[in-house]
């Protein structure tokens, strides 16, 4: 694969930004609203501060736009460090506040007919409870890395790139022959 020109990196990092940015403030802030109208204050308000890390992002890349290249591109790196960070407070602090019985508690006279026709017991339903909670979080935690943590690095590799294509002076264009000069004569 041949290695991209400084401008070419500069329209690849702008195009992320653009739809990472856009992408994560508004299915974050939809989430937002959604648990607000829910009555869940909490995953709101983790809702919102993945909006703040969408918005952020668009900044950084309203300030590339700017040809603010280091200032862009510590917006676009922060973008992602927000986003992972609450999105794994978050996930740490359900793993560590588990509570299976809350998990029994919830289930309804039906649910626990429904159960014990299908011959699962509690013990059983409190192993796959907790098996499905853990591997539900451990694979958001993972994800987010991944990706969030991924393109932090991305943006981060590509800040020198960025800033010699913001920085360059312009290309100078041919001189064209004005009316009466022959292309010849120059």
């Amino acid at each position: 694969m041949a290695k991209r020109t400084p401008k070419e990196t500069l329209h690849r990092v702008m195009r992320t930004a653009r739809l990472n940015g856009w992408s994560i403030a508004l299915f974050a802030g939809f989430c937002a609203l959604i648990s607000l109208a829910f009555g869940d204050l909490v995953g709101a308000g983790i809702g919102l501060v993945v909006t703040a890390g969408g918005v952020v992002e668009i900044r950084g890349l309203r300030r590339l736009r700017r040809y603010d290249a280091d200032g862009g591109m510590t917006l676009l790196i922060r973008a992602q460090l927000i986003v992972l960070g609450i999105i794994w407070v978050y996930s740490l602090g359900q793993l560590a506040g588990f509570d299976p019985q809350l998990a029994l508690g919830n289930m309804t006279p039906d649910m626990k007919a429904m159960l014990d026709q299908i011959g699962v017991g509690e013990t059983e339903l409190l192993r796959l409870v907790r098996l499905s909670f853990y591997t539900l979080y451990a694979s958001v935690l993972f994800a987010t890395l991944l990706y969030q943590g991924g393109l932090a690095l991305y943006y981060r590799n590509r800040r020198a790139a960025v800033r010699e294509a913001l920085t360059a002076p312009p290309p100078i264009a041919p001189r064209l022959p004005t009316v009466g000069e022959d292309v010849m004569d120059n």
